[in-house]
């Protein structure tokens, strides 16, 4: 009988020693993925510097795209996180470094030269391969067009890239990314030919659509960087950070067609 005793103080204090048992029959509804955006960069380097920069240096990527032939490399496995974006804001969410996944593009960036900056292309096959990598990062993680973004969308204080070479129309045009529409811009930008809005107005603008903007009132150097960064991405042709007709059109679309 003392045996027996035995054994079952052995048996219960051995299922103690093992812990809580883990049920999981009852699974939350309430949940969507850990990653919410996805930020486009130029490497501002050759492709053997940037595999040496983003595998032993500070930085990195999740993802590396390459020139020549454009080869995508995988870096850091989406599960974890890599430093690409820094202090960074979009849309409210800030330090996305733990909510994105980062693309790094092997791009020169720009030079400049006595006559200006001169901004480099992306090859065709680069412009392929960002869509081919949306298209599967974008279905598996129900990405919002909205957050796909570039570095200088995110940070418009301190960084450029992927810079006005880089075709966000093309990309919205697939799929990924918003563009405003262009017939939609062209009776916007008549309207505010006539009447400019405030700088306020601006501002808000900008913050809306996801843009960290002050809200001054007036244009100060940082509301010039911010508006020079959404030039930048959706009106390449010129982005000086001064308000005019088309850039505000362009807002007002971008803001009232979602």
């Amino acid at each position: 009988m003392k045996f027996l005793t035995l054994i079952i103080s052995f048996v219960l204090l051995a299922g103690c020693a093992s812990g809580p048992r883990m049920d999981t029959s009852h699974p939350s509804a309430n949940h969507d993925s850990r990653v919410q955006f996805i930020v486009l960069h130029y490497t501002s380097t050759s492709l053997e510097r940037s595999l040496q920069l983003l595998t032993s240096g500070p930085v990195s990527s999740h993802y590396l795209i390459g020139d020549t032939p454009p080869t995508i490399y995988k870096l850091v496995d989406e599960s974890q996180r890599s430093w690409h974006a820094g202090e960074s804001q979009w849309r409210g969410r800030t330090w996305l470094n733990s909510s994105s996944i980062g693309i790094e593009i092997v791009n020169p960036g720009y030079h400049d030269t006595p006559t200006g900056r001169v901004w480099y292309p992306y090859t065709e096959g680069q412009i392929q391969s960002v869509i081919a990598l949306l298209k599967d990062i974008s279905t598996r993680y129900k990405i919002d067009p909205h957050n796909i973004i570039g570095h200088s969308d995110i940070a418009p204080l301190r960084k450029l890239d992927p810079g006005p070479m880089f075709p966000w129309k093309r990309l919205a045009e697939a799929g990924f990314g918003i563009w405003p529409n262009a017939q939609a811009v062209a009776r916007e930008q008549a309207r505010y030919a006539n009447a400019m809005p405030s700088i306020t107005w601006f501002q808000q603008q900008l913050a809306l659509l996801g843009y960290e903007t002050p809200q001054t009132g007036e244009l100060d150097v940082a509301t010039r960087h911010v508006l020079a960064a959404f030039q930048m991405h959706f009106r390449p042709s010129r982005f000086d950070g001064t308000p005019d007709a088309e850039s505000a059109a362009i807002l007002n679309v971008l803001n009232t067609q979602r």
